[in-house]
């Protein structure tokens, strides 16, 4: 089993910054694809972010590009999501999330790609 916990959520204004970070158990991390998803009230899950084991490969939203940056330490078995330019419209729980299958090729994009999540941490963005 794989537990994730996410932290660094928190109130920012418009135009600030907040680091998430999310610590995974298991000796396996390196070879995870990890990823961000959030979720705002009474919305879908969306997809933000994700990263290969080797941090070779990298995809964002396009809403969030240019701002948003993933990257991960397998060191420490940890990925984070720098948050630069907030927005009120980035205000949502976010969730990191899991990948382990092997050789996986395929899509990132939806709450299914994923073996395991987090519990969430809150971002709250307003003045």
């Amino acid at each position: 089993q794989v537990q994730l916990v996410e932290s660094g959520g928190g109130l920012v204004q418009p135009g600030g910054s907040l680091r998430l970070s999310c610590a995974a158990s298991g000796r396996t991390f390196s070879s995870f694809i990890m990823g961000w998803f959030r979720q705002a009230p009474g919305k879908e899950p969306e997809f933000v972010a994700a990263i290969t084991g080797s941090s070779a490969n990298t995809w964002y939203t396009d809403s969030v590009k240019g701002r948003f940056t993933i990257s991960r330490d397998n060191a420490k078995n940890t990925v984070y999501l720098q948050m630069n330019s907030l927005k009120p419209e980035d205000a949502a729980l976010y969730y990191c999330a899991a990948n382990n299958r092997r050789n996986y090729s395929g899509s990132l994009y939806y709450t299914s790609d994923y073996d395991y999540w987090g519990q969430g941490t809150q971002v709250t963005v307003s003045s």
